[in-house]
């Protein structure tokens, strides 16, 4: 499949950007906004999501054979690992999703297209109309795709004309998707651009952030902090930061009916999208007194991370990033070699035990492609990624609560695998503790997409509304 040039991105790295190139260019996504995108209903641009999202589910489709054929090499994961995600995505992006999406921000579909209101609204008297910027621009991150996917999709959904500054490289999957769009209906790939271009191009972001309406930026705090500073007062700033995600397995879960499961789904969750996102979990605390103890699980999650990987290859990763995981590796194995008191155990599985503290290491041989950690200090410790997982073992909830203090504000998600009497009180407790997300273990990757991301309205949080009062 031959994709045409349709967005700057895809002319290349050696293609140079001028600032009179950005300004052009969002002229011309304005302008072709204001001649088509506006003037569609909500029902019209679901069914174009929706029917897209159908034919990429489809096994010949030309860009999903594309995406699988290419996707590893561009985004550097295994394609099992890659499809895992691209089709997650697209469950999310269904008709009712869709639906469900609007409607749970704004009450009712036609908000987006003239004056509506709910039930309590009209008993007031009261109608409003949503509209979205005119032009949306994105930094995203580089280095997951989905979240510039689901950014694309919310920014038609508020029919805004978008321009996507991506990192180097990081653009690849979400230009595809938008090339789909665009193949089914060019007159809504004309309200698109992908760029990419280095971080610290100043010149080029200065005229990106002064044509905008609302920018969007996912990133560390202290991008986040800098482009906030940049952006005009008149527009819209809605910034996504760091943030980390954890697993509580409650005691009722270790039984030899459920252990194997919930140890299946954990890894499920540590796996995909190689452990990247914001919503993968760094650490697994495992509730004491249960059929088996915490370093018995986490012994079962490295045999389902290990059985994971026969299957689903991680792929290769940086340097960098590789080095990373030897060096926490090669902490931990010191430290197991000062315990030589307790036998020689295979060199792939180390201990260290001195008093209280307890530490075990379980890890793939002659790569870095998955990492368990058992350490008996229950203090959140966050990991390196790429399949790389701490167990913590805790007495009680609320015990987890206080040891993960220190990230209580940059929580974005929290498993849950208790029994069933117990979740509602858990969950609460959570969001009183500020958890803006808690679902099951084996989803974490797989958010809703009206899911409220940071605790914040998806779609609303992009919109401007007009109240009519009669």
């Amino acid at each position: 499949m031959n994709l045409p040039n349709l967005f700057m991105a895809d002319l290349g790295p050696e293609a140079g950007i001028t600032p009179q190139m950005v300004r052009d260019a969002c002229f011309a996504l304005r302008r072709n906004r204001d001649a088509w995108l506006a003037r569609q209903r909500t029902r019209q641009l679901i069914d174009v999501l929706a029917y897209t999202a159908d034919q990429w589910r489809e096994p010949d489709n030309g860009f999903r054979m594309r995406a699988l054929r290419d996707g590893p090499r561009e985004l550097g994961m295994g394609r099992t690992t890659l499809e895992r995600g691209i089709d997650a995505f697209l469950r999310a992006l269904s008709y009712d999703q869709l639906d469900a999406l609007v409607v749970q921000d704004l009450g009712d579909t036609r908000r987006l297209d003239e004056f509506s209101g709910g039930a309590a609204e009209l008993r007031t008297g009261r109608t409003s109309f949503a509209r979205g910027p005119e032009l949306l621009a994105h930094l995203t991150a580089g280095n997951l795709p989905v979240s510039a996917l689901n950014s694309l999709v919310l920014g038609v959904l508020a029919k805004s004309a978008q321009f996507f500054k991506c990192a180097r490289g990081s653009s690849w999957l979400p230009r595809l998707f938008a090339h789909s769009l665009a193949f089914n209906e060019p007159k809504l790939g004309a309200c698109f651009e992908f760029v990419e271009w280095p971080g610290g191009s100043r010149d080029l972001e200065e005229i990106l952030f002064h044509e905008a309406d609302c920018v969007t930026a996912t990133g560390g705090d202290e991008m986040l902090r800098d482009v906030r500073s940049r952006v005009p007062l008149r527009s819209r700033f809605v910034g996504y930061g760091h943030r980390v995600s954890f697993v509580y397995v409650g005691h009722e879960l270790l039984s030899s009916y459920s252990v194997r499961r919930v140890a299946r789904e954990v890894a499920h969750d540590a796996t995909a999208w190689n452990q990247l996102g914001c919503l993968s979990p760094h650490v697994v605390y495992v509730q004491e007194d249960g059929a088996m103890a915490p370093e018995g699980f986490a012994g079962l999650l490295a045999e389902e991370l290990a059985r994971i990987e026969a299957s689903d290859p991680r792929g290769e990763v940086g340097v960098g990033e590789a080095a990373a995981i030897q060096a926490r590796r090669t902490v931990y194995a010191m430290r197991a070699s000062m315990a030589s008191a307790h036998g020689e155990r295979p060199r792939h599985e180390t201990a260290f035990r001195d008093g209280a503290s307890s530490v075990k290491l379980w890890h793939s041989e002659g790569t870095t492609a998955w990492t368990v950690v058992y350490d008996a200090d229950p203090r959140f410790e966050a990991s390196c990624l790429n399949r790389f997982v701490y167990v913590k073992p805790v007495r009680r909830f609320d015990e987890m609560l206080r040891h993960a203090e220190p990230v209580r504000h940059h929580v974005s998600t929290v498993a849950l695998a208790v029994a069933e009497g117990h979740l509602g009180e858990m969950a609460l407790q959570l969001a009183r503790w500020g958890v803006p997300r808690v679902c099951p273990v084996g989803r974490m990757q797989e958010p809703p997409l009206a899911w409220r991301h940071d605790g914040r309205p998806a779609l609303a949080d992009l919109l401007t509304f007009t109240d009519l009062e009669s």
